[in-house]
């Protein structure tokens, strides 16, 4: 990643975002958007291009069917053959989706069994992420499972040792922004210099809700279970997760410690995961994220945009990129070049007051009014670009920067998301969020509750031993079990 931003004159800086920002900026946006096609190497052979993967579907809750309905149903590469859910009501609701197309199952495990899924879809809560993904890797089936990946420090390790011995299968986790064309268009910038050297990440996702959904007593533990903690990571596994794993994909490195503060605080409702978190994340270049989860209000500094609550700002020596997925995708670049560099030593001023108390060496430079990210357009330095294109979209990225029209993803995230793991099934590719990325992502969430519930900084080099003595009992009387 380079430090440097691209060089500016002194009437550019002065005058702010002009058409020669904008040109730079949407050249590195298109060629940003053109990565969004793009797979990892191959790993296996691949399967004929029209051929479309058959999957199974476990979990098709409120989660698991908004993906079914929004986007699954509509793709014309995948074709759902399973469908399992231990609740009659979401097992009938999926069904009618497919048209009662789907063999219907109640046990995960005669799903992963059927010769006709080649590939599994794990919405269940998050306690059951890693016997529900171990058991389809083990049948041999390509997984993508939702964030967070895997639950205890005993499954990060369990799942790597089934990975290592199935290593041809595809794993997939769901963090969508690394399929997001603003996302992929903002880490595009950075990596260009754009911003500088990034030195600090702030991040947010407040909402104004008590996330309890009604539900009879019998069933508070089903329909409920984000509430708890015997089966969910709070607010650290349903939404942070996908911001550290921003922050880490554009820092380049993962954190190397965490410290932070939680409460019950205002939902005393029998819940024992944390209604609010603060956390702070430190990594390996001096880095800082700085994050926060609330639930009494979703208000965001400075800006106000219909659904909000949710963003994050990249901060670097010169600039700065504001970012959200929600409602639907927004970017934001804002250039404040570092007047002085490491190493520069600044000439003092003989009319300078210099006496106690004297505000010295201020900073005179306007940071200026931010221009948006605009990924999937064309590069407008091309050869083949005439003038008229290039007036007609110029004049365009200016109505964006005054609020007149909305840059947009190509498609939803999602959606790509999706398309994107049975592409990389049938044609042999390495899912941009893999298991390395989700296994991360994971270990972060139990570090950051860890940190909240004993009140102290906590090293992520402290998952290597944690849980270890768990996973060899189970791998031990897994290994008594088969030689009954």
């Amino acid at each position: 990643m380079s430090n440097d931003a691209p060089k500016q004159d002194s009437a550019a800086e002065a005058a702010g975002p002009n058409r020669r920002d904008f040109v730079k900026a949407a050249g590195a946006a298109g060629a940003a958007a053109a990565t969004l096609s793009s797979h990892g190497p191959f790993v296996r052979r691949g399967k004929a291009a029209g051929e479309k993967i058959k999957y199974g579907w476990v979990g098709p809750g409120s989660r698991g069917f908004r993906l079914l309905e929004r986007h699954m149903h509509k793709m014309d590469i995948g074709e759902c053959v399973a469908l399992c859910d231990i609740y009659e009501p979401n097992l009938q609701q999926a069904m009618e989706l497919f048209e009662g197309k789907p063999t219907a199952y109640t046990d995960y495990r005669k799903l992963v069994e059927d010769p006709n899924v080649e590939a599994v879809f794990c919405t269940v809560p998050l306690f059951a992420h890693y016997e529900v993904t171990k058991a389809a890797l083990e049948a041999g089936k390509h997984v993508f499972c939702e964030k967070s990946l895997v639950f205890t420090p005993e499954e990060v390790h369990g799942l790597r040792a089934v990975h290592e011995a199935n290593p041809n299968l595809v794993i997939q986790v769901g963090l969508q922004r690394r399929y997001s064309d603003f996302y992929v268009a903002a880490k595009k910038l950075i990596d260009d210099g754009a911003i500088g050297k990034i030195t600090h990440i702030q991040a947010q996702w407040h909402r104004n809700k008590s996330w309890r959904r009604k539900a009879p007593p019998e069933m508070e533990d089903q329909i409920n279970w984000r509430l708890y903690r015997q089966f969910s990571g709070g607010l650290c596994a349903e939404l942070m997760s996908h911001q550290v794993d921003v922050a880490d994909w554009f820092i380049g490195a993962y954190p190397t410690a965490v410290t932070g503060v939680g409460g019950i605080d205002y939902w005393k409702d029998g819940r024992d995961i944390y209604d609010n978190i603060q956390l702070i994340f430190e990594y390996p270049g001096g880095e800082k994220l700085q994050y926060s989860s609330i639930m009494t209000n979703r208000h965001i500094e400075g800006r106000r945009i219909s659904g909000d609550g949710c963003r994050e700002i990249i901060m670097g020596t010169d600039g700065a990129i504001e970012i959200t997925l929600i409602p639907g995708g927004e970017g934001m670049w804002f250039r404040d070049p570092m007047k002085e560099k490491m190493g520069e030593a600044k000439e003092a001023d003989p009319g300078e007051a210099w006496k106690a108390g004297a505000t010295v060496g201020s900073d005179t430079m306007e940071q200026g009014d931010g221009f948006p990210l605009i990924p999937g357009i064309k590069d407008l330095n091309g050869p083949d670009v005439g003038f008229i294109e290039k007036e007609m979209e110029f004049a365009k990225r200016w109505m964006y920067s005054k609020g007149i029209m909305t840059p947009e993803e190509r498609q939803d995230p999602e959606y790509t998301e999706l398309e994107s793991f049975l592409t990389d099934v049938r044609d042999g590719g390495t899912p941009r969020s893999d298991i390395e990325v989700g296994l991360q992502d994971s270990v972060a969430v139990m570090l950051a509750n860890l940190s909240m519930d004993e009140e102290r900084k906590v090293y992520f080099s402290e998952i290597e031993e944690m849980g270890k003595d768990g996973m060899e009992m189970t791998q031990a009387a897994g290994a008594a079990k088969a030689d009954d």
